[in-house]
């Protein structure tokens, strides 16, 4: 092999090995730093807050416990960055509350591909622009919540009330419920699932929201399907988002309306919220 070349091949395998060096030397040091934030106390300025939501009050201790852990860790690889608005440790604890809430009965690393959540003081107004044959117009939204790729925003007025005055709603549970639909790599409001589940739940999920959108198509004698609203029929992501929004806020009558869709969730997020939050809601079954 000609000499120039021989040292070129030298040069790009040094880069590749410093390279890998460099990565491993890196991920080791994250993974020492996270180990010690995780086995350390947790701030008792921290727990104030928490003590302030009913739904924490209520965990049993172990809960409580596994929470506190989930949090530290999200806290630690999740950038919450304000937008016109400084960051606070209420504004770190509503959003780490809920968005850990929310993962509470699931293993490991959860929210993966999430890098960085935006918060606004107030709603976002977003603009976008479409065409229609040869007409092109502009519309605006009003936003108090977004997802994409692994960016979150949050409208932290929406959020604090939410946080404060339980309502069937809360754009923290909805946004990451989104991340959680993306983590296969599809918003298609099927999360990854075992296998061996995944029939099952297209099943469910399908029939009650081809039932959902004929309900909004009529908009008339939603009977039971008001409980979800007209938004969770905008598709199959806000579906999912909307009723993980209901199987934590308002979970007794998500299971009294709906109990194939709170079975199905109850099986993903592996949590019982009806009796965790709401003591059974008073129901056999």
């Amino acid at each position: 092999m000609d000499a120039y070349y021989l040292r070129l091949l030298f040069f790009f395998g040094g880069l590749t090995v410093a390279g890998l060096l460099g990565w491993a030397v890196w991920s080791r040091r994250r993974a020492q730093r996270l180990r010690h934030i995780m086995d350390g106390p947790f701030p008792p300025r921290y727990r104030e807050i928490l003590e302030r939501f009913g739904r924490y009050r209520r965990l049993p201790p172990e809960y409580k416990k596994r929470l506190e852990r989930k949090i530290l860790r999200f806290l630690a690889e999740k950038e919450i960055r304000g937008m016109g608005i400084e960051i606070t440790d209420e504004i770190r604890m509503v959003i780490a509350f809920f968005a850990c809430l929310t993962v509470l009965g699931l293993e490991g690393e959860c929210y993966e591909g999430l890098e960085t959540i935006l918060v606004y003081p107030s709603e976002v107004i977003a603009r976008s622009v479409r065409q229609e044959g040869g007409i092109v117009s502009e519309e605006e939204a009003v936003l108090d919540g977004q997802s994409a790729s692994d960016t979150v925003v949050i409208a932290w007025n929406e959020a604090r009330r939410e946080a404060y005055h339980p309502h069937r709603d809360n754009v923290i549970v909805h946004e990451l419920a989104h991340v959680l639909d993306l983590e296969d790599g599809a918003a298609d409001g099927t999360p990854p699932l075992p296998p061996s589940y995944h029939r099952h739940w297209v099943e469910v999920f399908s029939r009650r929201y081809e039932a959902l959108r004929k309900k909004a198509l009529e908009n008339r004698d939603w009977g039971a399907y008001r409980l979800l609203g007209s938004y969770a029929a905008t598709d199959e992501a806000e579906f999912f988002a909307v009723l993980s929004e209901r199987f934590f806020q308002d979970p007794c009558a998500l299971r009294t309306h709906f109990p194939d869709l709170y079975d199905a969730l109850r099986e993903f997020y592996r949590l019982d919220p009806a009796v965790l939050f709401e003591g059974g809601c008073n129901q056999s079954r």
